[in-house]
């Protein structure tokens, strides 16, 4: 063999030696980009620079990186931001570029939009976007999609020797709420591979905080909670524990006051995600104070109960549905479709078509179906006694039909107009005995009353709360007496 053939072959053996330490280190890169591993890639970096491939016939053994190099990819790295640019061979002759860093885009959901087409407009193919979007429906529907959503979409540049074609998908990243973030992360080595990926779900660091919500009522309860900055879970959840002893159309006046302490849960960045417990309630009256505290017996379920340790649950709720303001009572009233007087023995509640109705107590459903002039038409028998009645309904919740059980204040119905009815409302009633009777003139029976140990522990309970109301009673003073603007040295008032 000539000198300029030896020539040639050392030559060939030195670059088909890089290209298998580059396609190594390639596959390896790619691996701790994706899974975000950056400890593994400088082991696997090293090893595969430590023990080369096997020489083919009339090759040379691929050339070992210095160790200033070896030293280098072996240090832990940002996997978000991780790039190997060049390896340089000892011959010096050329540098070789293993891939780019990833590229990051920004996607809002619009009106109408789907992931698949949201990703493909990307520049994602969509195969790839198909298995990622099966991939997420293990941990999250992309139906529950909502406009102004921002989905995070990292795409791999395509390597040459990967031969021409779109960019790999490597994750997508969004937050359907400020409590989870949803991860899909591509397995896959390499654009050769069938492209699958994994997801996960991340649950976001909350902190609990306890607040003080008060004020006088001068139009409505909604009016004074959200001047008082109560959020709107927080103000349901009070009309539902109230709901048994208080008619909200009837009994509140202008000049009564409430007070709340509850709980809600916030993100590092201060955020509401979610609201958590009333700890204590109080309602004022016509000066007759009402005061519930929150508590959990040995029994397991939590309820709200008076000083006395009595739940402030009734056999039966006085208003199964939020919101709602009493449309007609319960009498003798001119019919608006018949036209004439005719006793009525329910309650109407005017509400949007949709809004839910409530079990008003524990029981069993004894028709759910379409009911004469009642339209859609549930009744539910609590004991002996009494039956509950919901009618004009537009839907059935799921799993509400004849025998199934409920407890109360499960979502039994959905308003709507259905029967002879003249616009959307909930006609309820309450039968005693078999025979309609005036709901708001009922006598119920009280719930639970604590006894022994449990009693022991709910005076406790209470005692703690109320050093917690007096303590937030007392920032709230503080804050309210604090001057608006702080003076300065030369008198200018420092907002």
């Amino acid at each position: 063999m000539t000198k300029d053939s030896l020539q040639a072959a050392d030559s060939g053996a030195a670059v088909s030696g890089q290209l298998k330490e580059k396609q190594n280190l390639r596959r390896i890169g790619l691996t701790c980009a994706t899974l975000g591993v950056t400890a593994l890639l400088g082991l696997a970096a090293l090893q595969s620079i430590d023990e080369p491939a096997a020489a083919g016939p009339g090759e040379e053994a691929p050339h070992r990186a210095p160790a200033e190099q070896q030293q280098a990819l072996a240090a832990p790295r940002d996997p978000g931001a991780y790039r190997i640019v060049h390896l340089e061979s000892e011959s010096q002759d050329s540098n070789v570029d293993i891939y780019d860093d990833p590229v990051t885009l920004s996607l809002e959901v619009k009106p109408g939009d789907t992931l698949m087409a949201l990703l493909t407009s990307a520049g994602v193919q969509s195969g790839e976007a198909h298995a990622a979007i099966e991939a997420m429906k293990e941990v999250y529907s992309p139906r529950s999609l909502r406009p102004g959503q921002e989905i995070a979409v990292s795409l791999l540049p395509r390597h040459p020797l990967d031969g021409p074609g779109p960019d790999l998908l490597q994750s997508l990243h969004l937050r359907p709420s400020l409590e989870q973030d949803i991860e899909v992360v591509r397995q896959s080595l390499s654009a050769q591979d069938t492209a699958s990926f994994a997801a996960l779900t991340v649950d976001r660091p909350l902190a609990q905080e306890q607040h003080l919500g008060r004020g006088t009522i001068d139009s409505s309860l909604y009016q004074a909670a959200v001047d008082a900055g109560v959020p709107d879970r927080i103000l349901i959840e009070m009309i539902r524990a109230y709901s048994f002893d208080v008619d909200f159309q009837r009994d509140i006046q202008a000049g009564d006051s409430f007070e709340l302490v509850y709980e809600t849960y916030v993100d590092e960045d201060g955020q509401l995600a979610r609201s958590g417990d009333i700890l204590y309630a109080e309602l004022v009256l016509s000066g007759e104070p009402l005061r519930f505290y929150y508590f959990t017996p040995s029994s397991g379920f939590d309820d709200y109960f008076n000083a006395e340790g009595k739940s402030v649950r009734k056999t039966l709720m006085r208003t199964p549905i939020d919101g709602a303001r009493i449309s007609s009572g319960y009498g003798m009233r001119h019919h608006p479709v018949l036209g004439y007087s005719k006793m009525h023995k329910g309650v109407d509640f005017a509400a949007p078509t949709g809004t839910p109705i409530y079990a008003a107590g524990d029981g069993v459903v004894e028709r759910a179906n379409r009911y004469g002039g009642y339209g859609n038409y549930i009744r539910l028998r609590h004991n002996g006694t009494y039956q509950t009645a919901y009618a004009h309904l537009s839907g059935f919740a799921k799993g509400i039909k004849a025998g199934a059980r409920v407890r109360q204040g499960d979502v039994i119905g959905y308003v709507g107009t259905t029967g002879r009815s003249t616009g959307p409302h909930l006609h309820y009633e309450v039968l005693e005995n078999g025979g309609q009777t005036n709901p708001g003139s009922l006598k119920l029976p009280s719930g639970e009353t604590l006894a022994g140990a449990d009693l022991e522990n709910f005076q406790q309970a209470r005692e703690e709360i109320e050093a917690l109301r007096a303590s937030l009673l007392r920032a709230m003073t503080q804050v309210a007496r604090m001057p608006a603007c702080a003076p300065q040295s030369d008198g200018a008032g420092d907002c």
